[in-house]
């Protein structure tokens, strides 16, 4: 329906004396921003909501303090070697110290040779991995070849930094191969995009960051790269509170990526202390 037609409804709709055919129209355009361009969202009614969600805070029933807060918790990694490029996510979901899935899927495949992690908030990460994976179809359609991932990830950055300081919580990395072979990129909400051999995002990224430094090297085989990865989700699983449910493994080389792998966090553990003989961990 035209803008022209939607606006000729005020003959039938019972308008308020103080309403005028001027704001019904902006109140239309105003509405409809978001199914004009999806890459435009609909902006709160208050300059910071970071700092305006505090005035929210309130006390329930037993006279406790209710607060309005985002608590994350995640584990994602991701490392370059000589084979390609290799993911490794848990699936654990949690608000503060609740867990809210045990089964989030924190890898979005944009296309068949580029990825997309998620850290922070799920519907932050998971929109903005949607509208990019539209962008990079959008690319490929105009050009006839596919996206760099240096460009898919200028994309996000440059797209994200439009709403730098209005409480969007993203800490992603874009993983792909192109001409220019494995490539990885980190991204967070404030439109920072750095080029990396490793990253880990996430409430238990310091404890895999403890086992990627002592098992990384860039000659790594593909096995090896494997269960590097899916050891490192393992141990952040095990220390950090907010990051468990599946293990999943992503290889990604010439050919595109894979899904290597999804295991139980509980599994691999029963599994690698039968390796170690039992002992108590």
């Amino acid at each position: 329906m035209a803008l022209l037609d939607l606006c000729r409804l005020d003959e039938k709709i019972n308008l308020r004396p103080s309403d005028s055919l001027a704001s019904f129209q902006n109140d239309v355009v105003g509405y409809s921003q978001n199914f004009i361009n999806s890459a435009q969202l609909a902006i709160p009614p208050f300059a910071n909501p970071v700092e305006t969600l505090a005035q929210f805070n309130t006390r329930d029933e037993t006279g406790k303090a209710i607060k309005i807060q985002f608590d994350h918790g995640t584990t994602t990694l991701g490392f370059r070697y000589q084979g390609g490029v290799l993911l490794a996510v848990d699936s654990r979901a949690t608000g503060g110290q609740f867990i809210g899935s045990q089964s989030m899927k924190k890898i979005v495949e944009i296309n068949n040779y580029l990825l997309g992690t998620l850290a922070g908030g799920a519907a932050d990460c998971v929109y903005w991995d949607r509208v990019l994976a539209k962008q990079c179809r959008l690319y490929e359609l105009r050009n006839r070849e596919r996206i760099s991932v240096a460009a898919a990830s200028k994309l996000m950055a440059n797209m994200v930094y439009n709403y730098k300081g209005m409480g969007l919580s993203m800490g992603m990395m874009i993983a792909g191969y192109d001409k220019r072979g494995a490539q990885l990129y980190y991204v967070d909400n404030d439109g920072t995009r750095t080029p990396g051999k490793v990253f880990s995002v996430g409430s238990g990224s310091v404890y895999a960051f403890g086992v990627l430094d002592s098992g990384y090297r860039w000659d790594l085989k593909d096995e090896e790269a494997q269960e590097l990865g899916r050891r490192a989700i393992y141990h952040a699983t095990h220390r950090d509170a907010y990051s468990g449910g599946i293990v999943r493994v992503y290889h990604i080389n010439e050919d595109g990526w894979v899904n290597i792998s999804n295991e139980d966090c509980t599994e691999l553990h029963y599994k690698y202390q039968t390796e170690k003989g039992g002992e108590e961990s």
